[in-house]
């Protein structure tokens, strides 16, 4: 992939992305049928998504919940389900 397709790709929405790789796991998936694909994607989607939104608060819990739309129980529960705390 050239430094050109890289940034046009990096300027799609998210869905685009989700949707690709939505698709790429289908497709390798061939004839098999999965199941339990919505929680396995919420699964894979949240572990990384509160690691960096907490990453990118330092830390601070109070500041993340405020980013992700959760109140700081929640967020602390979840970081806990995923060890990240």
């Amino acid at each position: 992939m050239s430094l050109n397709s890289h940034a046009n790709t990096a300027q799609e929405p998210l869905r685009v992305h989700v949707e690709r790789v939505v698709r790429q796991y289908f497709a390798m998936l061939g004839d098999d049928v999965p199941t339990d694909l919505y929680d396995l994607i919420l699964k894979q989607v949240e572990e990384p998504l509160l690691s960096v939104a907490l990453e990118q608060t330092r830390g601070n819990q109070t500041k993340c919940a405020k980013i992700l739309g959760l109140n700081r129980g929640t967020l602390r529960k979840k970081l806990k389900t995923y060890d990240l705390m």
